[in-house]
């Protein structure tokens, strides 16, 4: 009963809907009627600009650590013996926030894609692969500057990393990883669809390096 009302919190900490929010009180939209239509740090990136991308990103990226870390106000899962009942538990957690990302009770159930909020819930479960996954994600926005891409190679590698490269033996934790690659692949089907139309638009990152080479091709 406990870890089910916990579960329902996580749902409502996922849900608070971070892009909604800021491009209602501070630009007087809603980040769902500009770009991608997507609520999302991406798309607030494009529409309102880095400062207040960022911040929607980082406000994201903390629900899933916290709704993921709910766990702490059961003490019988911080015994050293609850290890794999606590991952289980943190794994159900961290699904109910990306859940409520996605389908947010407080902005009509239209919300992001939940990359964020699981590379929240993937800091607070094993931080080592999140820091990978970062990797993976900077590498491929740096060659390619599609942050769609991105997020789905990264997702894939998270997959990667839990079953071949740290092998995790967790089953649950392992079905988790194939579902994660799963959902964020189908999450950017139409993105998907725009890169291979070349129509996908790219972040305004390292245009220096850009210009410079147009201009050895010119």
């Amino acid at each position: 009963m406990n870890e089910l009302i916990l579960i329902i919190l996580a749902y409502l900490i996922g849900s608070v809907p971070t892009a909604v929010w800021v491009s209602k009180r501070f630009f007087g939209i809603d980040i769902r009627d500009y770009g991608s239509g997507n609520a999302g740090a991406t798309n607030t990136y494009r529409v309102l600009g880095k400062k207040w991308g960022t911040f929607v990103m980082c406000v994201d990226v903390i629900k899933g650590v916290c709704a993921t870390s709910l766990y702490i106000f059961l003490p019988n899962y911080l015994l050293p013996t609850s290890e794999l009942h606590r991952t289980n538990l943190m794994i159900g957690l961290g699904l109910a926030a990306v859940i409520g990302h996605v389908f947010p009770i407080w902005a009509g159930f239209k919300g992001g894609k939940g990359v964020a909020t699981l590379f929240g819930m993937a800091i607070a479960i094993q931080p080592l692969v999140a820091v990978c996954c970062v990797g993976v994600f900077l590498i491929v926005l740096y060659l390619t500057r599609f942050v769609s891409l991105s997020s789905i190679l990264a997702g894939i590698s998270f997959m990667v990393f839990i079953l071949f490269i740290f092998n995790e033996k967790e089953t649950l934790y392992r079905i988790f990883a194939v579902i994660v690659a799963l959902m964020i692949v189908l999450t950017h089907q139409k993105n998907i669809g725009r890169i291979l139309k070349g129509t996908e638009s790219k972040v305004p990152i390292l245009k220096y390096r850009d210009r410079r080479r147009n201009r050895k091709r010119s």
